[in-house]
């Protein structure tokens, strides 16, 4: 199949967190599969423009990618990238969208309206009614309104991450198409023995309101001892916030920032920490849950975040409240049985075996010919 996704943010733009990983793990395995898969883009990396080469194709990993300046970054609104979209939807048997309440979404969704040809829609976590409520929520009712509703109806399918975001954005008001939940995927690597646990939490994500770090730090202050790694982007600007709700909970003395993670760094945390911690009050999915489940480590979540139910179903780990009281007593127990995690991160590591990402492509390219047919 000739497939062309269309995505505001693309790799190395890591900053924008785990769903550029995502559409990149499922890109490069589609091309495995023998697909020609192109993706379209802008240069917006964060408040900075990424050092690629702009409006030709770059390969990365198999994948042609076209990258175009964007003239508004919030919006990602790119005039070359839309006269782009003419021609490259009229070429492609199918389009994958990844985003919503973003003008490459709509204006790649008008595009192949005019040249009949089928898109799928991946909203990356992004219709849930709290969101919209509590994050620019007239903005975004307005743009639902004038782009996203038609974007949405004339979709041929939404493609979800989990169950709970299939559920939550069926409790907007909207007229849907019909929804597949195939879940993102996870780079395998070899078991080995790897380093020792060391018992520390980690939390690893974009440092940002939705994670519930301002949840899990007077949480620490049921967890005698216990230090807390914090490894992520800050774009929201949270982190003088979160050190005076540290010091405030008496646990300053216990947090240890450590900024943006990659590659080796990355990994080597997932392989140490005793456990990893993601609260957050919105999470499709959870990207770093299964990574920290193929890395072995045991995962402690709140029911919020798209991969709890796999959590309780595998044993991978906990999924507890984000009351901090419940999250640190949990926690506390939790660091206390090192038996226990280690039977967890054995069954992570099980569990994510059926997450790798020629598996999920596979489920993905029987979506696309569904959709085809």
């Amino acid at each position: 199949m000739k497939l062309l996704h269309v995505v505001p943010t693309y790799v190395p733009a890591w900053r924008h967190g785990g769903p550029i990983l995502a559409v990149h793990g499922l890109c490069k395995a589609l091309a495995a599969r023998g697909h020609a898969v192109t993706v379209l883009t802008t240069d917006v990396h964060g408040d900075g423009r990424l050092e690629v080469p702009l409006g030709e194709p770059v390969t990365v990993d198999g994948v042609e990618v076209w990258y175009f300046p964007a003239v508004l970054p919030r919006l990602y609104w790119s005039p070359t990238l839309g006269r782009a979209l003419a021609g490259r939807v009229a070429r492609a048997d199918l389009v994958h969208l990844h985003s919503v309440f973003l003008w490459p979404t709509s204006a790649a969704a008008r595009a192949a309206e005019r040249a009949d040809v089928p898109y799928v829609l991946s909203p990356r976590g992004m219709l849930v009614p709290e969101l919209i409520e509590q994050r620019g929520r007239f903005r975004k009712l307005a743009w639902m309104h004038l782009a996203e509703r038609r974007t949405l109806e004339r979709a041929a399918a939404l493609h979800m991450t989990s169950r709970l975001e299939a559920e939550e954005a069926a409790r907007l008001d909207l007229p849907l198409p019909p929804a597949f939940v195939i879940p993102n995927g996870v780079d395998l690597e070899p078991n080995g023995s790897g380093p020792r646990r060391e018992p520390f939490l980690l939390f690893l994500g974009r440092v940002s309101w939705k994670k519930g770090l301002d949840r899990l730090l007077p949480a620490l202050a049921h967890v005698p001892a216990a230090i807390l790694k914090i490894a992520g982007n800050d774009e929201e600007g949270l982190r003088l916030e979160l050190e005076r709700l540290a010091q405030a909970a008496g646990v300053s003395g216990r947090i240890d920032f450590l900024g943006p993670v990659h590659g080796p760094e990355k990994e080597a945390l997932l392989r140490r920490a005793a456990v990893l911690v993601l609260p957050s009050r919105s999470e499709n999915f959870g990207n770093v849950v299964l990574e920290a489940m193929a890395a072995g480590c045991p995962v402690a979540v709140t029911p919020e975040v798209g991969l709890a139910g796999t959590v309780r179903e595998t044993g991978a780990g906990i999924v507890v409240d984000g009351d901090p009281a419940q999250l640190g007593e949990a926690l506390r127990d939790l660091l206390a049985d090192s038996a226990r995690r280690e039977e967890m991160g054995s069954r992570g590591r099980a569990a994510a075996e059926r997450f790798g990402w020629a598996a999920v492509a596979g489920e993905m390219e029987g979506m696309y010919r569904r959709v085809l047919r």
